[in-house]
């Protein structure tokens, strides 16, 4: 009987579980192989495995809800490689690429970012508990999420890939920018969230394009797009919150209305005797 009941479970167990936390866990060992770049210098092999482990950190959730794997375990997997991939390792590599031999205060910087990173990702998380989020704010995030905050603190690096590292590779820039990401990381300023973008279907062929221009962009010259898109997102920090504001004024004079609508019905129906 144990045998048979082995067995059942055995039939019963789903392969489209596995391949999500697959995805997450190469995405840990990109991460974690930055580091072994970083440790042998090899700077443009360190941020390449961080931008691997972004691009499956966007992967392994929608291929969850598609294959129908999601569960606990894979949020939490998700959640600490999150948290190695773009807190622990980008301070790491900053820390060794501009701040080694600086003293104590920059190891303290360093590991500041990272506590922020795992502080905001604890916050994400028990935010997906909250049943009745205010409507205006399902668009974004609360802090900026943490592969930006990576792709963010690396754009000195980056940068200097282009431009020389005569000044992006300052201690004190480094610092700052350390200190400014952690910062954002358990604010409470409004975000961009793709995750809530819904694409009509008469553009799918235009962003279909689009994303395949860039991802021409970032084979041909990797290192001036990823620059470009760094930059780019630190305007949509500030365009989003012009957006929130709108946005959030709407809806509340939109849910004022109809609480007026909905108390003049009520006035309007007749009462019994």
């Amino acid at each position: 009987m144990a045998g048979l009941k082995r067995r059942h479970r055995l039939h019963g167990f789903s392969i489209n579980r596995l391949i999500p936390n697959a995805i997450t866990l190469m995405a840990l060992c990109s991460g974690l192989s930055a580091i072994r770049a970083g440790l042998a210098q090899n700077w443009e092999l360190a941020v390449a495995g961080i931008v691997v482990a972004m691009v499956l950190d966007g992967l392994d959730g929608p291929v969850a809800r598609l294959m129908k794997g999601t569960s606990e375990f894979g949020a939490q997997l998700d959640s600490l490689a999150d948290f190695v991939n773009f807190g622990v390792t980008p301070a790491l590599l900053i820390y060794l690429w501009a701040m080694d031999g600086t003293g104590g205060l920059a190891w303290a910087v360093a590991l500041f970012f990272a506590i922020c990173c795992g502080m905001r990702l604890a916050r994400f998380n028990a935010s997906l508990q909250d049943e009745n989020p205010p409507p205006w704010a399902t668009k974004f995030f609360t802090g900026i999420p943490a592969p930006c905050g990576a792709g963010l603190i690396l754009l000195p690096v980056v940068l200097s890939f282009e431009l020389g590292d005569d000044f992006f590779r300052s201690s004190i820039l480094n610092g700052v920018m350390l200190v400014l990401v952690g910062g954002l990381f358990i604010s409470t300023i409004p975000t961009y969230s793709s995750k809530r973008i819904r694409i009509p279907r008469r553009y799918v062929g235009f962003v279909l394009l689009g994303v395949a221009i860039c991802i021409m962009l970032l084979y041909s010259t990797p290192w001036m797009f990823l620059s470009v898109a760094g930059l780019g997102y630190l305007v949509s920090i500030i365009l989003a919150q012009f957006s929130y504001r709108n946005t959030k004024a709407k809806m509340m004079a939109q849910m004022t209305q109809e609480n007026k609508n909905s108390e003049a019905g009520q006035d309007q129906q007749p009462t019994g005797k």
